[in-house]
């Protein structure tokens, strides 16, 4: 979407107009008459008014007063995305933004909204123009914005997008080399390094986690590295991300049900996908932060030599693992992520995944699952990172106890625990592989949508990009 800019309004555009109740409207194009109307409307508890002048349309949306900040900016993002439905329902193609509320960061939630409800994802669709929006340009008033925090915004959006759109990939178009391909484009086009391992590299690495996963695909294994480190960074160890990248997964010869379960399974990349888009956020905005990405990447399948349950796995650290699930496949890759990251000396490293049926089950679709060894202060700036975007933290407890869940008979721990504490269960096998300060994110409730909610869509959300980016920015 095109973000342009004006001194002054201009009666020939289509206008939405944002304001709270204690807007006067004097400020706005609108005429004594159009005014009335619209405090009539809100009289009668009626928050959004449509004018017509002629051809053209105004939009007014009035924005209630809440609680906290954080509550505010969530609803402004949500007006939004009705403004940009009626926007593109009227097909409108260039909308200008008049704002008769003084509070930035809620003027900022309203485009951000407007924004992230624009995406489409129309690659695989043999009539793409009559699907694709009309709304392609807004109008902004140079005394209402700063240019440079527009551009941040856009920037970031940018990265959102782009993880929306790996996650919605099909796997006959990305499979895990060509993910590694996508990353490369990216990283040429942005501005970041990149490097990723082949099967042959990965074995002499030792990274039996991820090799076993990938026993049963046809299709090789990557593993990727992406680094971005300015000159001034002002972080002297880096912070390193990890992000699951199961292109597909069946659950292996622990076959998964189709419906609602392996039919939404080409997003068991998110966290892969996160990663990449919180890089092309942080780099087109050129934050002054060392970070590195790990993404371990394969299919999971049940066909020719798959792993089964009873294996025994040697892992990237030395550890062995009884394989019981190979459902639980996630935490496999991602062990050998972790563990390599080590050489790093990071000041902490943070993992994202789709990884538990069970975090979806303790807090659906309204947060992220959280857990880890990280400083108290570190996990409360990702919590408050996430109150910022409405990518909310939920923190898990992680109680000793919970080691035993995980405890084998024939190795050093099994991939699953009992019945219960899943989430949890899962956290704890990843933590055999961390040594340094880390937090683990089971994005699995949030990363893709059956239903459209708001400005997250449906299909693809882009989930982690904002929340890493916002909490990189303001690290300390």
């Amino acid at each position: 979407m095109k973000v342009s800019y004006i001194n002054k309004t201009i009666l020939n555009n289509d206008i939405v107009i944002v304001c709270n109740e204690k807007s006067t409207l004097k400020s706005t194009v609108l005429d004594e008459k159009e005014s009335k109307q619209i405090r009539e409307d809100w009289s009668k508890k009626i928050k959004f008014s449509l004018i017509s002048k002629g051809s053209k349309k105004i939009l007014v949306y009035k924005l209630d007063e809440s609680k906290t900040i954080d509550q505010g900016r969530e609803l402004a993002r949500r007006v939004a995305f009705g403004s940009n439905k009626e926007l593109n329902r009227y097909k409108i193609a260039k909308a200008e933004l008049f704002f008769e509320i003084e509070s930035n960061e809620m003027k900022i939630a309203f485009i951000e909204g407007l924004m992230l409800s624009n995406y489409q994802f129309l690659k695989y669709f043999s009539d793409t123009a009559d699907k694709r929006n009309s709304l392609a340009e807004i109008v902004l008033h140079n005394t209402q914005h700063n240019k440079s925090e527009i551009t941040e915004l856009e920037n970031t959006i940018s990265g959102v997008f782009t993880a929306r759109s790996l996650v919605n990939e099909p796997l006959s178009y990305l499979t895990a080399l060509q993910l590694s391909k996508e990353i490369e484009v990216l990283a040429k086009k942005v501005g970041f390094s990149f490097q990723y391992f082949d099967k042959k590299k990965i074995t002499s690495l030792k990274m039996g986690g991820l090799l076993s996963v990938n026993l049963g695909s046809i299709d090789p294994p990557t593993f990727n590295i992406l680094e971005y480190k300015p000159a001034k960074a002002k972080n002297k160890q880096p912070i390193v991300l990890v992000g699951k990248g199961v292109v597909y997964d069946t659950g292996g010869l622990s076959l998964k049900p189709t419906p609602n379960s392996m039919d939404l399974m080409k997003s068991d990349m998110a966290g892969a996908a996160a990663v990449v888009g919180t890089f092309e956020a942080i780099v087109k905005n050129k934050l002054p932060i060392h970070v590195i990405g790990l993404i371990p990447a394969t299919d999971n399948r049940p066909g020719g030599n798959a792993y089964v349950p009873g294996d025994v796995i040697k892992m990237h650290n030395g550890m062995t693992v009884e394989m019981l699930n190979s459902d639980a496949e996630g935490r496999m890759i991602l062990a050998d992520a972790l563990s390599y990251a080590q050489q790093y000396k990071p000041t902490l490293v943070i993992d994202l995944a789709t990884l538990t049926g069970a975090a979806v089950a303790a807090i659906g679709k309204e947060g992220i699952v959280a857990m880890g060894t990280a400083k108290a202060d570190q996990m409360d700036q990702l919590k408050a990172s996430g109150s910022n975007v409405h990518e909310r933290i939920a923190e898990m407890p992680y109680y000793d106890e919970y080691d035993s869940y995980i405890k084998s008979d024939i190795a050093d721990m099994k991939n699953v625990g009992g019945p219960t504490a899943g989430c949890i269960t899962a956290g704890k096998f990843l933590e055999r592989y961390t040594k340094y300060d880390w937090i683990h994110l089971d994005i699995a409730g949030t990363a893709f949508l059956t239903s459209e909610d708001t400005y997250k869509g449906k299909n693809g959300t882009g989930v982690g990009v904002r929340l890493l980016y916002n909490f990189l920015k303001n690290y300390k």
